[in-house]
C-alpha cells in the first residue's frame, strides 16, 4: 500500500470526522478559528492514534492471519466502507440540536472523536497486515483528518449540513473500492 492509498484511505476514514465536524459548524453563527481549530486537532489526533492502536494489536497476531490478510483487509474496510453507507442513507433528521451560545466541551469532543475513529482502529489492525509503515499512515491520516475537519467546520458553519451525506457517501465508496482494489491485487486479478 503505497502514500497515496494511504492518503485515500484517510480521506475515506475521514468523512465521518468531516460530517460531524460540519454539524459542529452548523451551531457556529460566524466562524471562531480557535474552536475550529480545537475541533480538527481532536478528530485528527484521535484519527491518527486509532491506527497505531489497531497496528500493535494486528501485529500480534500476524503469524496466524498473513495467508489471509488481503481478505481480511477486503472485509474490513468493505463492512467500514458499508456501515457508512448505510448511515448515510438511514440518518436521523433530527439529531442535530444547537445550544444558543456554542461552546466547546472536552467530554464532547472526545466522545465525538473517539466515535468517529473506531474504523480508523479496524484500519490499523488491517495495516499491520499489509506491513505498511504505521508512523507514516498515522501521520497522513491524522493530517487529511485535520484539515477535512477545518473544512467541515467551515462549511457547516457557511453552506449548512447539505455536505453531510454526500461525505460519507463519498468515504463508504472509497473504503469499499481500497478493499475490492487489495483483494484482487493479492489475488493477482490486477497489479497496479
Amino acid at each position: 500500500m503505497g502514500l497515496l492509498e494511504i492518503f485515500f484511505v484517510g480521506i475515506g476514514l475521514s468523512m465521518d470526522a468531516f460530517a460531524a465536524a460540519v454539524c459542529k459548524g452548523l451551531c457556529m453563527k460566524r466562524i471562531r478559528v480557535g474552536q475550529m481549530l480545537v475541533i480538527a486537532l481532536f478528530f485528527g489526533a484521535f484519527q491518527g492514534l486509532m491506527p497505531v492502536i489497531g497496528w500493535a494489536l494486528g501485529t500480534q497476531f500476524e503469524a496466524i492471519v498473513t495467508p489471509i490478510d488481503h481478505w481480511v483487509a477486503f472485509v474490513l474496510l468493505a463492512l467500514i466502507g458499508g456501515k457508512m453507507l448505510w448511515d448515510a442513507f438511514h440518518d436521523d433528521e433530527d439529531e442535530a440540536v444547537c445550544d444558543a451560545e456554542p461552546r466547546l466541551d472536552v467530554r464532547e469532543l472526545t466522545m465525538l472523536a473517539v466515535a468517529t475513529s473506531i474504523d480508523a482502529l479496524a484500519v490499523g489492525i488491517t495495516l499491520a497486515f499489509l506491513g505498511v509503515n504505521i508512523v507514516q499512515a498515522a501521520l497522513v491520516i491524522g493530517a487529511t483528518t485535520f484539515v477535512l475537519s477545518l473544512l467541515g467546520v467551515a462549511a457547516g458553519s457557511l453552506f449548512g449540513s447539505r455536505f453531510e451525506k454526500p461525505a460519507s457517501i463519498a468515504g463508504g465508496a472509497v473504503l469499499i473500492l481500497i478493499g475490492v482494489k487489495i483483494l484482487l491485487e493479492h489475488l493477482g486479478i490486477i497489479s497496479l
